[in-house]
């Protein structure tokens, strides 16, 4: 019967490369808001989740002539509310921070043809709440829905 000799510990393998270091995020100075003017939706026809199905409507997110995001609405059913407008907003990195989403939001519902359009999103984000808040949307405070739910209505 033989005995194994025990086992040697394996020799630590360093990288070849350092491992990259994490960017930094560097807070965006507030100076930077965009002028409401400058924000020009142009309406596009959207992919089957961005817009483009039935009762949809799309938008690019225009400043200064540069992409900014896009911002669309689709026709969808979902409980609490049923069937309703359901508003959605992407914005490209560099343009956060900039009260975009705000100016965007509300020029997209203006040029909707809906009357009543909601915005679902995490509670948890709070700048998209501040944005939907300063271009007129309300809390709709409905039981059964995890995310926070917000109501923009058409004034007459």
């Amino acid at each position: 019967m033989s005995v194994k000799a025990p086992a040697k510990p394996k020799a630590r393998r360093f990288p070849k490369r350092p491992t990259p270091k994490p960017k930094v995020a560097r807070p965006r100075p507030s100076h930077r808001a965009v002028n409401p003017d400058h924000v020009l939706l142009t309406r596009t026809k959207g992919t089957p989740e961005r817009g483009g199905g039935p009762g949809g409507e799309a938008w690019k997110i225009e400043v200064d002539a540069k992409r900014a995001g896009i911002v669309f609405i689709n026709l969808i059913e979902e409980l609490p509310v049923g069937r309703h407008a359901s508003i959605q907003i992407y914005l490209n990195k560099p343009s956060q921070g900039r009260h975009i989403g705000r100016i965007a939001y509300r020029k997209a519902c203006e040029a909707s043809s809906y009357d009543v359009i909601y915005a679902h999103m995490r509670k948890s984000n709070l700048a998209s709440r501040r944005a939907a808040e300063e271009a007129g949307f309300e809390v709709d405070m409905r039981a059964g829905t995890s995310q926070l739910l917000m109501r923009w209505h058409r004034k007459p």
